[in-house]
């Protein structure tokens, strides 16, 4: 087995309030390896923005990392100093957010902004800079880089400043690039075009890819591996054909279910009753137990640990613990 190029092992990070410490993350496991897109997906609230800004170092006070270990190719990030953590994030980790007008800097063009970040992660001189900037605009769709790369940031379109960006992350060839609703502010044929584009990276650089997303659309087309959140935790991690086609556990049964398909003819979509618990009222055991179907004692009381119930595809929830089959059964009868 080759070592990931990021693990990230029993992460728990937390916020310090006038009413308590809340945990937004809490115990959250997993690997991506080289050149693989490893989609996380679930409602607004879940964690997965968090867990992207825990792993590239942007979780701001009062917020901390209150435990676990974050590895980039087996050298442990987490813990490093504020000045070492900012030559990693940029140099071994890209970064791709969500607005890429906020994204860049408005007073500045894009070759002066592309070249800093060259030259802050590199010993290319500003000419050789400015031939690396061009040949990453191209590499991304940008048509005549030569000519664009010296307009600003508002000259370019929605779907153009997003390749901008990417083009960012790619500066010093990350290890790993965590992109944080990537394309929440395109419309849909662009949405295509960056998803082919991400893809494409992944394929020639062997990036591997932290994709965070509420849209189930772009991780079927994207992603490798799904990893499912809800209320900090992750409930079910595999591939991303199985997920979407044979979810185990019960909530993400349920967003499978709430996608509409072409090829079935559908009265009602599954809706998912309640909503997500608040980080100060997160119910003891299972946290969606109160909008589970399927809930049964256990849940109520015991914090599921995930279970390996198929080969690299593991869910967190008692239904799949073969010692509560019988309960199990009584519960769905």
């Amino acid at each position: 087995m080759t070592e990931p190029v990021l693990s990230v092992r029993d992460l728990r990070v937390e916020f310090v309030t006038r009413r308590g410490t809340l945990k937004a993350i809490d115990g959250v496991s997993f690997d991506i390896a080289r050149g693989e897109v490893l989609g996380v997906v679930g409602e607004s609230g879940a964690g997965k923005s968090v867990t992207g800004s825990a792993v590239i170092g942007l979780i701001e006070p009062p917020g901390r990392i209150a435990g676990g270990q974050i590895l980039l190719s087996g050298e442990r990030i987490d813990n490093l100093p504020a000045e070492t953590m900012r030559r990693v994030r940029g140099k071994r980790i890209g970064m791709i957010f969500q607005d890429p007008l906020t994204s860049l800097n408005p007073l500045y063009t894009v070759a002066e902004q592309l070249i800093e970040t060259i030259r802050t992660h590199t010993d290319l001189t500003p000419k050789q800079a400015r031939a690396r900037a061009i040949d990453l605009l191209a590499e991304v769709g940008i048509p005549a880089p030569e000519r664009r790369i010296d307009s600003y940031p508002h000259e370019f379109s929605g779907g153009m400043r997003q390749r901008v960006v990417i083009a960012l992350a790619l500066c010093a060839g990350p290890e790993l690039i965590i992109a944080d609703e990537p394309t929440t502010a395109l419309d849909v044929s662009v949405q295509a075009q960056i998803i082919t584009l991400l893809k494409k990276l992944c394929r020639d650089h062997g990036t591997a890819v932290m994709l965070v997303t509420h849209d189930m659309g772009v991780i079927a087309e994207t992603a490798d591996r799904v990893a499912v959140m809800y209320a900090g935790r992750i409930a079910e991690i595999g591939p991303v054909r199985e997920v979407v086609s044979r979810a185990l556990h019960p909530y993400a049964s349920g967003l499978m279910g709430a996608i509409p398909t072409l090829d079935q003819d559908i009265g009602r979509l599954v809706q998912i009753p309640g909503s997500m618990p608040r980080l100060t009222a997160i119910p003891p055991g299972c946290a969606f137990n109160p909008r589970c179907p399927k809930v049964f004692d256990r849940c109520r009381v015991d914090r599921p640990e995930p279970i390996e119930h198929r080969p690299a595809h593991r869910v967190a929830c008692h239904l799949y613990d073969p010692a509560e089959r019988p309960a199990v059964l009584e519960a769905l009868s």
